[in-house]
């Protein structure tokens, strides 16, 4: 029976596709030591938390690394593509539990929850009324939308159809910004937008692309909402814009260092959402990722490759490993 090793439990009707398949086998901790201990011997890795390179040495029955989601990060491509391993993710199917999260904290920051909430509960009626006054509207803003793929898209018909906000975009391809929305710079839409959201891969061009000197040029009382990857943001150049009080706040799902360590300058901020790497998690969503995931790794476990193969170069070293039938 082929072994199907995962870092994670997985939504039920996943683990019962799964279990179908062969033997599932959950980590038993999420150490590099332990993930390659385990996981080396498995037919098929099913992957929601980093995978060390080392996985891969000598994993001599290992066919593929199936990332449950979109973001390939957390998978050392070029190890697997030199120990002829097929890597493969599942795009798209947590674009809107992303989407509908983008809104939440754009809604939660311009209306002041945080601070409304804490007040009514401690401070009383009025104290928390008192938020009311400098409290904001979504219609008539300008949304700025870094990153245009199946979150961003997502993100852009919500804004459109839900809200009838203004759309700027940046994204690698200007061709793929659609009529009703305008193509920018990065350093145009973080001047123009009135809620900036990062939605964009992490790359070697993205790391520190809202750098100290683009948050410097936000318009006050703009906000920020980062759904992609911590790297993304400069976090000295957003901790100072947020104690000067030059822009209207920040919600933030992902960050350098994961967990967020807990004397973190954003937990101080009562204009900052923190949220645990889980805009994309959903009953939803886990169940679209979890079936997903599965589906690719019973085509590949019948000798067949992954609809969504993400490391082509990597076929003549995988059908040396495992001949096609």
């Amino acid at each position: 029976m082929p072994l199907i090793y995962s870092t994670h439990h997985l939504h039920p009707r996943a683990t019962e596709m799964l279990s179908g398949l062969g033997t599932l086998k959950i980590a038993s901790a999420l150490d590099a030591e332990t993930l390659t201990k385990e996981g080396r011997v498995a037919d098929v890795v099913i992957v929601r938390a980093p995978i060390p390179p080392a996985l891969f040495d000598g994993a001599s029955s290992l066919r593929a690394a199936i990332r449950h989601g979109a973001g390939l990060d957390m998978i050392p491509v070029e190890a697997a593509t030199k120990s002829g391993v097929l890597v493969a993710n599942v795009p798209g199917v947590n674009a809107r539990s992303v989407a509908e999260h983008v809104f939440f904290a754009a809604l939660a920051l311009l209306r002041r929850f945080r601070a409304m909430d804490q007040d009514l509960r401690f401070k009383g009626w009025l104290a928390g009324r008192r938020h009311a006054d400098a409290n904001r509207e979504l219609a008539g803003k300008t949304i700025g939308i870094v990153g245009f793929g199946n979150v961003g898209r997502e993100v852009l018909r919500i804004a459109r159809d839900g809200f009838g906000l203004t759309a700027i975009v940046n994204s690698r391809s200007a061709k793929s910004v659609p009529d009703d929305a305008r193509f920018v710079s990065v350093d145009e839409l973080v001047a123009e937008a009135d809620i900036i959201v990062l939605s964009c891969p992490l790359t070697d061009e993205t790391v520190g692309l809202i750098s100290k000197e683009r948050i410097g040029r936000m318009k006050p009382g703009a906000v920020i909402v980062n759904v992609s990857r911590g790297p993304v943001i400069d976090d000295e150049g957003l901790i100072a814009a947020l104690k000067e009080k030059r822009i209207g706040g920040a919600a933030l799902d992902v960050f350098v260092t994961q967990p967020l360590p807990a004397d973190h300058p954003y937990f101080d901020f009562d204009n900052v959402i923190i949220t645990p790497h889980m805009a994309g998690i959903t009953e939803e969503s886990m169940m679209r990722m979890g079936t997903g995931a599965a589906e690719e790794a019973a085509r590949v476990l019948a000798n067949e490759l992954p609809l969504n193969l993400r490391n082509p170069e990597v076929l003549p070293a995988y059908r040396k490993r495992f001949p096609a039938g």
